[in-house]
């Protein structure tokens, strides 16, 4: 009776197929487009933009979840290596990679079809080429070849608020570049904190992860380095106009405190606190990227 009551329940079908989107990150993906919209309008969305965003969001959403099931296919085996990724189900080999990959097809087209249909054809491209820049670039060529992966391949990361502000516009303006620009650099130290205290799983995985190939104190070097050029980043919305004081408190809050927790990681290392600086980073990013919203509501009344 007792080992009947301890023997694990199977996830579901559909819960098997859910885990392959990545839902968190997915998440995260799309909150950074829908503010990509949100500041691409300069008053309150009409209408039809509305109904736009409503169906960018949905698009970018689908796109993005086909292209974490591809990842999720492409590293079936890495992840079955790794503590962190063990439990998704196709590295449990509970979906098997025919399954894994029609489910991004399906995905894939019905994000594009949407996105061309509902939105237009810049939007649908600039997505199809995240995909690609994630699914392939990213996952099958860089990751495995080089400690810089997480750079490069981190444009393609980087992308969500130009989706967006090209969901509404139908062309791209300088400041959802440089909303690209600030996850850009965010990427690195945000994945690089997670690497540190997963360097034996990526070691173990055969990934060529910075504090694999250049070890642990190089990447807290990094780690600091990136956190002040963020810093540097997150202050040209204010710089440029595109976003007031509001904005620039959040920045400088946000941005110093990353920047402490660094400098505290890079002196004397720990694993908690590694924990503490990639938890921190979704957050600062998430913030950040609220604080833009509100100012951009709220900056007319100031003004």
């Amino acid at each position: 009776m007792s080992s009947l009551a301890s023997k694990p329940v199977p996830a579901s079908r559909w819960s098997q197929y859910y885990q392959l989107t990545k839902p968190r990150v997915v998440q995260l993906i799309v909150f950074c487009a829908v503010i990509g919209m949100a500041l691409a309008v300069p008053g309150w969305p009409t209408t039809q933009q509305w109904r736009q965003m409503l169906a960018g969001s949905a698009g970018i959403w689908l796109v993005a979840a086909a292209a974490a099931a591809f990842n999720c296919l492409v590293e079936q085996h890495i992840d079955a290596k790794m503590k962190r990724t063990a439990w998704r189900a196709t590295a449990k080999g509970e979906l098997s990679r025919l399954q894994a990959l029609v489910f991004s097809a399906v995905l894939c087209s019905l994000g594009m079809a949407l996105l061309y249909f509902e939105v237009n054809a810049l939007t649908m491209w600039l997505t199809l080429a995240t995909f690609v820049g994630y699914a392939v670039v990213y996952t099958v060529l860089l990751k495995p070849l080089t400690p810089q992966n997480i750079v490069i391949g981190g444009a393609s990361g980087a992308m969500p608020p130009v989706l967006g502000w090209a969901a509404v516009r139908a062309e791209v303006g300088y400041e959802a570049w440089l909303m690209c620009l600030i996850i850009f650099l965010w990427t690195p130290p945000h994945f690089w904190a997670l690497a540190l205290y997963r360097a034996q799983e990526y070691a173990k995985a055969g990934l060529p992860m910075l504090p694999v190939t250049h070890g642990n104190e190089y990447t807290r070097l990094q780690v600091l380095l990136y956190t002040w050029v963020l810093l540097a980043a997150t202050l040209l919305p204010f710089l440029t106009g595109m976003s007031g004081v509001l904005y620039l408190v959040a920045a400088l809050v946000l941005g110093l405190r990353f920047c402490q927790l660094a400098w505290r990681l890079w002196r004397q290392y720990s694993d908690e606190l590694a924990r503490s600086i990639f938890r921190f980073s979704i957050w600062h990013l998430s913030l950040l990227f609220a604080a833009l919203l509100l100012d951009h509501y709220l900056k007319p009344y100031w003004t």
